[in-house]
């Protein structure tokens, strides 16, 4: 009895490894199916803390059937356990981490999956509290799209924008980091009564931000929603009759998907790298430019480690290929952990990501109480790497309307000037010229909890060789 007990135990086993490769074929069909119906694109969700954007995504996937109403139900009770009522019932979709649930604000990327009737879409819901603002600047770096919140809720906007507020920081970030195709959505109406005074002085100081950064405003439009409500989310607000734009999901339709780098050399910046057991060293990262397939020969810059990759998958899911624009995890063959690390670069070995020990730059002065001289040591963020970096010297000083040198070697920089500036990262970093790789070519400085600068890169003028 107890052997017949045991073959019928390895043949429900067999069964059951059996029914789980079919099972992962039939979703890799699905989803290379899926994926060639429709065009992928990486939206990134921005605004200052409290101004809603968590609640505002998360009810927007409630009402897209993304996430069902049970889950909404017992991040509602969870949330009133914490003595919070059921505040952040919608907002818990996104903040998925224990820590934020404590506290409330959003630390880390988060990430989900919906689509439009025109386009697939990952969503990154980016931290508005400044402590955060280095993953920020990570998920910016990977967006096609992004959707900035501010508040209709009286004084949120002023917050918002003002000098060191996250709404002004980010969209200065948006901008240089190559984030062209914008959405203001002006939440917490059902707060001002659905009042289109409320909506329109709000859109009035978003205008002027966006303006100032370089957005041309014929190109952003300014939705009035409520997170809490749902209101202009997925569907037409009745209890907003004088307004006749489109809802939020209707806009995201209006975006364009760019034409891929795929002819450009391989580059991808590493996020994190994980240790998976049974499987080995799996780095996470954004394809930028190029291709890569399994069994290709890459190299991780700057360590110079070569290595093969053995497997490639997306959102669980296995795939034989990756092009740019992809969010990818994949797992190497012949590199140890310890030669891969986040702010790395993985590329082709016949054209290798360049590897800065200095480089010349543009920059714009974003935010500081003073001014800044030859020999400041900020942080620099590029793409996923975070590096503290001294601006050696200020070679020219220029309009940056116009481009025209305004004034030569000037002896400091204030808020609003851009300048052809050096730049000396303390370790070798990964970055190209913006002329060549625009999305590895941009960077922003940080010092005292803020984005002082943001910049492109215009010349590698010292390159290290691993």
């Amino acid at each position: 009895m107890l052997l017949a007990k045991s073959s019928d135990l390895k043949l429900i086993e067999k069964f059951w490894i059996f029914f789980q490769k079919f099972i992962t074929v039939i979703n890799a069909l699905r989803y290379a199916l899926y994926m060639a119906d429709k065009p992928h694109l990486n939206l990134i969700v921005t605004g200052h803390i409290d101004n809603g954007k968590s609640t505002t995504m998360g009810h927007f996937l409630m009402d897209l059937g993304v996430v069902d109403e049970r889950t909404i139900a017992a991040h509602a009770s969870e949330s009133e356990k914490t003595g919070k009522g059921d505040t952040f019932k919608y907002a818990w979709v996104m903040d998925n981490i224990k820590d934020e649930r404590e506290r409330g604000i959003t630390i880390d990327l988060a990430f989900q999956k919906f689509e439009s009737p025109k386009y697939f879409f990952t969503l990154i819901d980016a931290p508005g509290h400044r402590d955060f603002i280095k993953n920020m600047i990570t998920g910016a770096s990977e967006a096609d799209a992004a959707v900035l919140v501010l508040s209709a809720k009286e004084g949120e906007t002023d917050t918002a924008i003002a000098a060191g507020g996250q709404a002004r920081e980010h969209a200065f970030l948006l901008k240089t980091l190559g984030v062209n195709q914008l959405i203001v959505a002006i939440n917490k109406m059902d707060d001002s009564n659905y009042s289109e005074d409320a909506f329109k002085a709000a859109k009035e100081k978003g205008e002027k931000l966006v303006k100032s950064v370089g957005y041309k405003l014929e190109n952003v439009p300014f939705i009035p929603v409520s997170g809490w409500k749902g209101d202009n989310l997925v569907k037409k607000s009745e209890n907003m009759p004088w307004y006749n734009g489109k809802t939020l999901l209707e806009a995201f339709d209006d975006f364009t998907v760019s034409e891929k780098p795929v002819g450009k050399p391989l580059r991808v910046p590493i996020q994190d790298v994980y240790t998976i057991t049974g499987v080995g060293t799996v780095p996470v990262g954004r394809v930028e430019t190029g291709t890569m397939k399994a069994g290709d020969k890459i190299v991780v810059m700057p360590s110079g480690a070569p290595g093969e990759i053995k497997s490639i998958e997306t959102h669980h899911q296995e795939m034989p290929s990756a092009e740019a624009g992809d969010n990818i995890g994949f797992n190497l063959r012949g590199v140890e952990k310890k030669d891969i690390k986040r702010g790395d670069v993985l590329g082709s070995p016949d054209a290798p990501p360049a590897v800065a020990k200095e480089f010349k730059a543009q920059i714009i002065v974003i935010h500081h109480p003073t001014a800044i001289a030859p020999g400041y040591t900020p942080v620099m963020h590029a793409h996923t790497a975070q590096v503290a970096a001294t601006v050696t010297e200020f070679l020219q000083k220029i309009n940056p309307a116009t481009g025209a040198v305004e004034e030569e070697n000037p002896k400091f920089l204030k808020v609003g000037d851009s300048a052809i500036v050096k730049i000396r990262p303390v370790r070798p970093t990964c970055i190209e010229t913006f002329q060549d790789f625009p999305e590895m070519g941009r960077f922003a400085l940080r010092d005292m909890g803020a984005t002082i600068a943001a910049g492109i890169v215009k010349e590698i003028t010292e390159e290290y060789k691993p």
